[in-house]
């Protein structure tokens, strides 16, 4: 089997979970990504049948290490308050994060991003809830690499109202509440495990700039968990909050 072709059955692998719901215990070996650039041109494949692209999820395990990212499309990108069918998810994964739009484009260009530049290109920032959901019975248990394949299990991205970015904003005091079906899921203090925000979207301005022409102006970024992965009963209302920015919503059904 060609590269081409491996990449080819792995699209149309999880294209059909998707369509179907039928979930994959995971990528037969002969679709499998051998490396990074792989899960990304099968993240492309997936995308090109269903966009357009108009966020972007990236995160980090640490403040050292590499980061990782997925496009998000229109469908998958609601207002808050959002409501979901019961049952519309598989896993009904939570978590709050805080994302980011931008005033101005960030094309491929000589000199790469810095968190400066960044920075002074952000429009706002928004309390975000991510739906975790998965193409996979159990994404745990299955490699790296697949799961990047998969969009790293992104279900949906509930965007909350923005504000401007708050003069001196000081990600190692930002609060977050997480409460799932009106109980305190979460209260926390700097704990988005990747670090600093910027350095995370001067990561994306790059990537993306090679990979697909940049990011553009008034795409949403989301930057990572700050609450860890918390499983919410079906139909249970959410509430995201991150106190001086706002909050985000799902609403029981």
């Amino acid at each position: 089997m060609t590269h081409d072709d491996r990449t080819a059955h792995a699209i149309r692998l999880l294209l059909d979970a998707r369509a179907t719901g039928a979930r994959l215990p995971e990528l037969p070996a002969g679709a499998r990504p051998l490396t990074a650039g792989d899960a990304y041109r099968i993240q492309d494949g997936v995308v090109r049948e269903l966009g357009p692209i108009v966020a972007w999820k990236v995160g980090a395990k640490s403040p050292e290490s590499e980061p990782t990212c997925a496009p998000i499309i229109t469908a998958s990108l609601h207002p808050s308050p959002a409501s979901f069918a019961p049952g519309a998810f598989a896993l009904n994964g939570i978590e709050a994060e805080l994302a980011f739009t931008f005033a101005q484009d960030l094309p491929p260009r000589a000199r790469a991003y810095d968190a400066r530049d960044i920075v002074d290109a952000i429009a706002s920032v928004h309390p975000v809830i991510e739906v975790v959901e998965s193409r996979y019975v159990d994404p745990q248990r299955v490699d790296a690499l697949s799961q990047l394949a998969d969009c790293v299990s992104h279900g949906a991205l509930v965007v909350g109202p923005g504000i401007a970015l708050p003069p001196g904003f000081d990600v190692g005091e930002q609060v977050v509440e997480l409460d799932i079906a009106g109980e305190r899921a979460v209260s926390d203090r700097n704990s988005n495990t990747a670090g600093d925000p910027f350095r995370l979207l001067a990561w994306l301005a790059n990537h993306a700039a090679a990979r697909c022409g940049g990011l553009r102006h008034g795409d949403v970024v989301t930057t990572g968990s700050w609450t860890g992965l918390k499983i919410a009963p079906q139909g249970a209302s959410v509430r995201a909050c991150f106190p001086g920015i706002g909050e985000a919503r799902i609403n029981a059904t």
